[in-house]
């Protein structure tokens, strides 16, 4: 008959009912395993027992014992084990060594078992300064520990700090690593600031299961910037002295500006925009300013604007029409209702016009505008006219135009126009869309005029539209197509550019991350506008552009190859053009290199050679002095309706704060020149204002005084607040006056003070100087010390057997001693059996704390919180007993056999 062994041993042995699977036993836990030991003889048996383990880190409780067989029964033997909180994960070997006393028969027994992994990290904060000087350098030390029995490969990140070590860290079971993590703060920050730094600690295998730790720091300036007592609005002021042989003839002059844009009070409510130049002693044009004088005022939904700017009512009936006059807009939640008076300045039929409109937003993007337009035109004799149709009469356009979201990838917009004078009447329209899918993006616009149409555009037509589709991920199509409008009311400030009316069409491939390659294809027709005409082709071209990123270097090459047909002297022939553009950035200088190279048969040559090429530096050597220089050799007909420099030399120079000075010198051709040279030089100095417009606060006083608490004197301590410096009388008396209200640090200045003497509350403090009169009050004392020590002590217990203990050497574990008074937290990791301090301490109450820092569960720390009261010049002095507790085994008074008898059939 066989008895139930395993119901013995649940009965009798419970610490089996804890016991962990073989597979799957945790570190830092004690189990036991379990060996069943056979007597087939007919004899009993009586064996000494030895334990050994794999590992120094599996401890065996018992390493040694005696074991009695009766004859023909099987017993149990149970081996108690303690496994290390540090056991790495892996299989282990537990050996059973029996040798029979009397006969000296021995035998060997082996079990295998798996302790699993276990991922416990620690991140603890060390020490952080409570506050810094901007300036100085934030330092923050962090506790990392592994806690578990796997080896860690960590990443070390910080996002606002750099990490003083190795950005990976291989840490071991049990082993601990202080980290340090850094910040430079800038000197000049304006203004007292907080910071938090952050350290994130994660393992490559887990990235995320993280850790993060933050410290927030006090950054006090030392060049503070104060808040001002009024509200202030920038303005620049500036005078010029310019030259310009102009044509053969030289003029030079000054010219004044003054400008300035800002709100009027401190909630931004009152925007205001001013500006005025005087009239320009040299003929105007594109590098130079023209007389202007304007201000505009806006608050909440009101606008108004008196004096010279770009007018515009729509596309369609005034484009931009440059101008005096004065425009007024009022807005509320759907509609806006305006309207303007222009006198134009540089267009010789229009004498006066007037607009009013009303415009009704139906979405966040859609909208409807009604208006109307009135033209007056001048009767006086003006000459020959820029436009082609002169207006005969007052001219009258009613318009309506609309601007319309579909969905959130297309979008449309459109405006419809009439006009009628005293003899003719015309119409227009115009029609926009815009589309922007993932792999589609394009716009079309077709606008249309009548011949009678007094409007900015009259007589014409035009149609432009591109699109973009990705074919693969790093293909795209793209179109383009341009038509001019022929006839439109310009100003007569610059000249038209030529009739332009193109089409081209390729691919771009984006070949990598730093290159692509664009093929195209198309044609293009150029009209000069002007009599008699310069240039009048049409061109069919296939045209290679290649960008590539090399290095610091941006390459551009260019190829294109066409056939030209001349209509201006009826010829065809071929046009090629090659350019490279080259440029790079070194030493805070911009560098870029142009160069063109043209056999063409545009103009009044076949075959005709033409060679362009340039460069432009720009250089910032300082915050405060910038200087480029420019020189390109000439430039291509179609560009003659513009100014260009050939030569240009820009210095700038900031003498110091509020004062700059500009020089500027140009080699151009004005616009409508080909060949002839004119030079036009500028001296120019600004004076930058902060204008006050609105008093916000009245200056604030701090009164206070130092309290002797048992130090030498309170006489001549400086104390610092902001850009503010007091130092105390006699009886410690300090007063900062005219201070402009707001949040300031309150400093000491310790060379001022004993080395030991200390503030009995937070110094620096933070305050708020909001009243008339403050005052702040404070005491100094003489600062107390803690010194203490790590006492390591063993106890002795019974062992099992009456077995002598075998003592662990000690280990250099250590703990994390605190102490804080409640404002203040101070942290020193101790090892144990050394002494540690804290120094210069607040007098007052303090509170002792002791952190295990993961010690080994036989580790006890009787007493772990201390409490007391620090007082002047004080030195407290504690000690921590740490106790190392032997596993305690306890005998039962008597011997449970736990066996079981097996009955042999005989033959």
């Amino acid at each position: 008959m066989i008895k139930n062994c395993t119901l013995y041993l649940f009965i009798l042995f419970p610490v089996f009912i804890f016991a962990q699977k073989k597979d799957s036993l945790l570190p830092g836990t004690s189990t036991s395993i379990s060996f069943s030991i056979e007597n087939r003889t007919s004899e009993s048996k009586i064996y000494d027992v030895k334990v050994e383990t794999s590992s120094s880190q599996i401890v065996p409780i018992l390493t040694s014992g005696e074991l009695k067989i009766s004859a023909n029964e099987n017993n149990v033997y149970i081996v108690p084990l303690k496994i290390a909180t540090e056991a790495p994960q892996g299989k282990y070997f537990v050996i059973l060594n029996g040798t029979e006393k009397n006969t000296g028969e021995k035998f060997t027994k082996q079990t295998e078992f798996t302790v699993s992994g276990n991922r416990k990290l620690s991140l603890t904060t060390l020490n952080s300064p409570e506050f810094v000087k901007a300036g100085e350098t934030i330092k923050s030390t962090f506790l990392l520990k592994n806690n578990g029995n796997v080896i860690e490969n960590l990443i070390l990140e910080s996002k606002n700090a750099v990490v003083d070590e190795n950005a990976t860290l291989i840490l071991n079971p049990g082993e601990e690593k202080i980290i340090t993590i850094s910040k430079v703060t800038s000197p000049d920050l304006a203004k007292n600031e907080y910071q938090n730094l952050n350290l994130s600690v994660y393992s490559v295998d887990n990235p995320k299961e993280n850790q993060s730790v933050y410290t927030s720091i006090k950054i006090i300036s030392v060049k503070p910037v104060e808040d001002d007592i009024f509200h202030r609005m920038p303005v620049a002021a500036s005078i010029s002295f310019i030259g310009m042989r102009n044509r053969g003839e030289y003029h030079d002059g000054f010219q004044g500006e003054v400008y300035g844009k800002g709100s009027l009070d401190k909630d931004n409510k009152n925007l205001l925009e001013f500006h005025a130049v005087t009239k320009n002693p040299v003929e105007f044009n594109s590098f130079t300013q023209y007389e202007e004088y304007f201000v505009n005022y806006k608050r909440d939904n009101f606008f108004v604007h008196l004096g010279d700017k770009n007018y515009s009512s729509s596309f369609l009936t005034e484009y931009a029409r440059y101008g005096r006059g004065a425009e007024i807009r009022f807005d509320t939640k759907k509609f806006s209702f305006g309207g303007f008076y222009n006198h134009p300045r540089f267009f010789r039929d229009i004498k006066d016009e007037y607009n009013v409109y009303s415009k009704y937003k139906i979405a966040k993007e859609s909208e409807i505008t009604a208006g109307y337009l009135y033209k007056i035109p001048r009767t006086e004799n003006v000459g020959l006219s820029f436009s082609n149709i002169r207006l005969d009469s007052n001219a009258h356009l009613p318009y309506v135009m609309g601007k319309f979201k579909l969905n959130k990838n297309i979008e449309v917009s459109g405006e419809a126009s009439y006009s009628k004078t005293d003899r003719t009447n015309g119409n227009a329209f115009m029609l926009q869309t815009i589309t922007n899918f993932k792999k589609l993006n394009g716009s079309l616009m077709y606008m249309r005029t009548s011949p009678a149409y007094a409007g900015y555009f009259n007589n014409t037509s035009t149609f432009n539209g591109n699109i973009q589709y990705q074919i693969f991920k790093k293909i795209n199509l793209i179109a383009n197509y341009v038509q001019d409008a022929k006839n439109f009311q310009r100003d007569t400030l610059f000249l038209a550019a030529p009739y332009r009316k193109y089409l081209q069409y390729g691919l771009q491939y984006k070949y990598s991350t730093n290159g692509s390659l664009m093929l195209y294809n198309g044609f293009q027709r150029y009209e000069d506008r002007l009599m008699p005409k310069e240039f009048d082709y049409k061109e069919r071209f296939f045209k290679v552009s290649l960008d590539q990123q090399i290095g610091i270097f941006q390459l551009n090459l260019e190829g294109q190859f066409g056939k030209t047909d001349n209509y201006l002297l009826g010829f065809s022939g071929n046009s090629s053009f090659y350019t490279a553009n080259i440029a790079f950035e070194k030493f805070r200088t911009s560098f870029n290199l142009y160069g063109s190279y043209a056999i063409t048969s545009r103009y009044q040559m076949q075959n005709q050679k033409q060679v362009y090429y340039g460069a432009r530096i720009l250089s910032r050597f300082s915050d405060k002095t910038s200087f480029s220089v420019f020189y390109q050799n000439n430039y291509m007909p179609e560009e003659y309706f513009a100014d260009r420099n050939l030569f240009e030399l820009l210095f700038h120079q900031q003498i110091f704060p509020g004062h700059e000075f500009d020089l500027s010198g140009r080699y151009t051709l004005q616009r409508g020149e080909l060949g002839n040279k004119d030079f036009i030089f500028s001296l120019r100095y600004t004076l930058r204002l902060d204008v006050p417009t609105q008093k916000t606060a009245e200056y604030t006083n701090l009164y206070g005084n130092i309290n002797n608490l048992g130090v030498k004197k309170v006489e001549g301590i400086r104390l610092i607040l902001g850009n503010h410096l007091s130092v105390t009388d006699k009886s410690g008396n300090f007063i900062f006056k005219n201070v402009i209200p707001g949040d300031y640090v309150l400093e000491i200045d310790r060379s001022t003070t004993e080395i030991n003497d200390i503030s009995d509350v937070n110094v620096p403090a933070s305050l708020n100087l909001t009243n008339k009169e403050n005052i702040f009050n404070f005491g100094l004392t003489v600062a107390a010390t803690i010194q203490g020590t790590i006492e390591y002590s063993e106890t002795e217990q019974a062992s099992f057997a009456q077995l002598p203990i075998k003592k662990d050497k000690k280990k250099k574990e250590n703990i994390i001693v605190e102490t804080s008074n409640g404002d203040q937290i101070y942290r020193k990791m101790v090892v144990i059996g050394e002494n540690f301090d804290f120094t210069y301490l607040r007098p007052g109450e303090w509170k002792v704390k002791i952190y295990r820092n993961g010690l080994d569960k036989r580790y006890k720390i009787p007493i772990d919180e201390f409490q007391f009261i620090l007082k002047s010049s004080e030195t407290k002095k504690l000690t921590i007993n740490i106790i190392k507790q032997q596993t305690e085994v306890k005998y039962q008074q008597e011997s449970i056999k736990v066996s079981y008898n097996e009955t042999r059939k005989r033959k």
